[in-house]
């Protein structure tokens, strides 16, 4: 689906144009077309291959989809891959959006994703001195977008944390906790999986030999990378916290059944000490004395009753009961 296809020229909007007329505006000088499409048939994306000459390696990427976050040179353009993650009711939605890029174009193209980029448009063209370096500048508006997406979901995810952190020490909470925590940990793990082949692909941008596209940019994809940097070690930390945590919640499992081992150990010990009373008077033996003795029932029954209250009482101050 065609979202807006808007031809510029030394930074100002000229006007939309239908997508036949594309490959006239590439002629002309200082000026440049940022075409947005979403969930693009195979049809759309041919057509965009003729107008702007696309690699057909790249489209193949994009009309398949489900790519690993990249950013690939071919000749003089680029063709980038990022992932839009939308936490819905606890759990992630992974849409896509790739990105063609040359000197006078750019081509956006979002799948699986109910995200839009309607607002990087819309400031691009309130800064027409930014949007004068071309598509460069909007390569980085896209990207910047992104990035600065991650940043909610990563408080959403520190939060999460907080929450199970207070709750690890609370008496039969174990299992729950268990579960949550690895459950953050898989959704800490897409997250790191949108950004850290992003931060290593995007460090091209701005060092050494970049892409030719992006020379008068650099400085502002120093920034993204600066960013995404920050993210990746945000989720480092988070992922030691979760391991940390999950230690201390087995250790915790450990302590409850060890309580509860002691408070068998009492029991039975208690129980012993009288089985082993009744068992002795229960030998019918002629020559016991006991036997024949009138109070010798009540004497057994008191016997056993104050030895079990001692052990009762003395398990009770070591605390195993």
């Amino acid at each position: 689906m065609l979202i807006n296809c808007v031809a510029y020229e030394n930074g100002s909007r000229l006007s939309d144009l239908p997508v036949e007329e594309i490959s006239d505006y590439l002629a002309k000088p200082d000026c440049f077309v940022w075409v947005a499409l979403r969930d693009a048939t195979p049809l759309e994306l041919d057509q965009m291959r003729e107008e702007f000459d696309l690699h057909e390696l790249a489209v193949e990427d994009a009309r398949h989809g489900h790519q690993r976050p990249k950013i690939e040179e071919y000749g003089d353009s680029l063709f980038v891959v990022m992932h839009l993650l939308e936490l819905t009711k606890g759990e992630f939605n992974v849409g896509e959006v790739n990105v063609f890029v040359g000197r006078n174009y750019v081509l956006s193209v979002r799948n699986h994703s109910l995200q839009h980029f309607l607002g990087v448009r819309e400031r691009c063209e309130r800064e027409p001195q930014l949007l004068r370096q071309g598509s460069g500048f909007v390569l980085y508006a896209l990207m910047d977008a992104v990035v600065d997406r991650y940043f909610p979901i990563m408080d959403r995810l520190e939060s999460e944390l907080e929450e199970i952190e207070e709750q690890i020490f609370a008496k039969s909470s174990a299992r729950t906790n268990i579960e949550q925590l690895y459950d953050l940990k898989h959704k800490i793990t897409r997250l790191k999986h949108a950004v850290a082949p992003l931060m290593e692909s995007s460090g091209r941008l701005f060092g050494g030999r970049g892409p030719a596209v992006c020379a008068n940019s650099r400085e502002y994809f120093r920034d993204v990378h600066d960013h995404l940097a920050r993210i990746n070690a945000s989720l480092d930390t988070l992922r030691d916290t979760i391991g940390t945590a999950i230690q201390v919640n087995l250790s915790m499992v450990t302590i409850e059944e060890s309580e509860v081992n002691k408070r068998l150990a009492a029991w039975a010990g208690i129980f012993a000490i009288a089985t082993a009373f009744a068992g002795i008077w229960g030998m019918n033996f002629k020559a016991m004395p006991e036997l024949q003795w009138e109070y010798g029932y009540p004497m057994a029954l008191v016997v056993i009753s104050v030895v079990c209250v001692a052990l009762y009482l003395r398990f009770k101050r070591a605390g195993w009961l």
